[in-house]
């Protein structure tokens, strides 16, 4: 059996292929202005998102207006392919375009649309998700932060952290409980959170990799006051809201995941005959088996990830989004640390520009790894989901 695109599908990989020949930003500029958290969008990304959007290539499923061309999903699959063998991003702010833009088009109301969403999309302004607490991770329901109607006014008051590019953030999509006293999942709300409303304090958080670039913050809210109308959607709807806002991150998440790791082995590959060559033959026997295992790994990874995305093009549901969530990270973690065995002593050399590492072998790739097995559901929440909603396992 051979697999292979239709005629139509293969036609607008083509057509996208050429344009992003044409216009995509050179290396050269990524790196002399790098992204420096997760909600920063240096001059160069800023007219980048925009020339996407205004040619159609920024979510090509969507219709013109919002930055598409009413494309099919498996042309989406093309196109997501496309920019992850060419290594551009469509944007330096992930959670802006992949999970905020959505979800404030999904429930948002018009003037919420043009004020918040819209920029978004034309590279204008960054935003950040404020959703894990100190006793609010992988739990969400059990967050704290209040926000109380006093008037025309909420007044938030509470903490959010590992707020992913706060520091850097125009505005905040923040999750925070608007009704105590029903239980936790009834009385959850989402605000839009101007950072710059007196009342709020971000620090940073230092990490091992990118001291110089932190992306993870704690934010703190002492009486802040927003106007009631940046109420996202119904009151006390935050829970049904929160599981639309992640479904646009889930949705992709595990098919980036895919072309990380494919992208990641294929490093590997190239480096791997040099890298061999040099051990002794019982370390290069050993070497040998770990590349070919995780190659295998690879090419199932890819199998399951179209499997799942064939069902979900079907209209159905796909359980393989759980599994590949887990498996592939965790794939991904096991080549870095191979890739970096292989380099003995080199892989504790840091070269990094910006918030991106300068490729597998190093160390500090094997660190930057351990956070794809914790973000948009960490490792063992999926494991729950596999085996209570997959296997029909009762719950512990």
């Amino acid at each position: 059996m051979r697999l292979r695109f239709d005629d139509d599908v293969l036609a607008f990989r083509d057509e996208f292929s050429a344009w992003l020949d044409e216009h995509r930003p050179t290396d050269e500029e990524m790196a002399a202005d790098p992204a420096r958290s997760s909600a920063h969008v240096p001059d160069w990304a800023a007219r980048w998102t925009r020339r996407m959007f205004d040619d159609g290539w920024l979510v090509p499923g969507w219709p013109a207006e919002l930055g598409g061309r009413d494309a099919g999903p498996v042309e989406t699959l093309v196109y997501l392919e496309t920019l992850a063998a060419e290594d551009v991003p469509r944007t330096t702010n992930p959670q802006g375009l992949g999970i905020i833009a959505p979800s404030i088009l999904d429930y948002g109301t018009q003037e919420q649309i043009d004020r918040y969403a819209m920029p978004l999309l034309r590279g204008e302004r960054s935003a950040c998700l404020g959703m894990s607490e100190p006793d609010a991770g992988s739990d969400l329901a059990n967050l704290k932060t209040r926000a109380v109607l006093d008037g025309d006014r909420y007044v938030l008051n509470g903490q959010k952290v590992w707020t992913s590019g706060a520091n850097y953030a125009d505005f905040c999509f923040l999750f925070c409980r608007t009704d105590p006293d029903v239980p936790k999942h009834k009385g959850i709300s989402i605000v839009l959170l101007e950072m710059d409303t007196p009342g709020i304090t971000v620090r940073p958080l230092s990490e091992i990799v990118h001291p110089d670039y932190p992306d993870l913050n704690e934010v703190f809210l002492d009486d802040v006051e927003i106007p009631a109308d940046h109420l996202v959607g119904e009151l006390n709807n935050g829970w049904r809201m929160a599981n639309g806002s992640l479904a646009h991150e889930r949705g992709m998440v595990w098919l980036n995941s895919v072309l990380g790791l494919e992208s990641a082995m294929d490093d590997l590959l190239a480096a791997a005959p040099a890298a061999v060559g040099a051990l002794g033959t019982q370390e290069r026997a050993v070497a040998i088996d770990d590349v070919v295992r995780l190659y295998v790994d690879t090419q199932a990874a890819r199998c399951l990830g179209y499997r799942g995305y064939a069902r979900l093009v079907k209209g159905g549901t796909a359980p393989e989004q759980a599994l590949m969530k887990a498996y592939a990270s965790e794939t991904r973690r096991e080549l870095a640390l191979v890739a970096a065995e292989l380099h003995g002593p080199a892989a504790l050399r840091r070269t990094s520009v910006g918030r991106y590492g300068d490729g597998i072998g190093t160390l500090e790739d094997y660190f930057v790894t351990f956070g794809s097995t914790i973000s948009a559901g960490s490792s063992e929440i999926q494991r729950n989901i596999i085996a209570e909603r997959v296997l029909g396992l009762p719950r512990g």
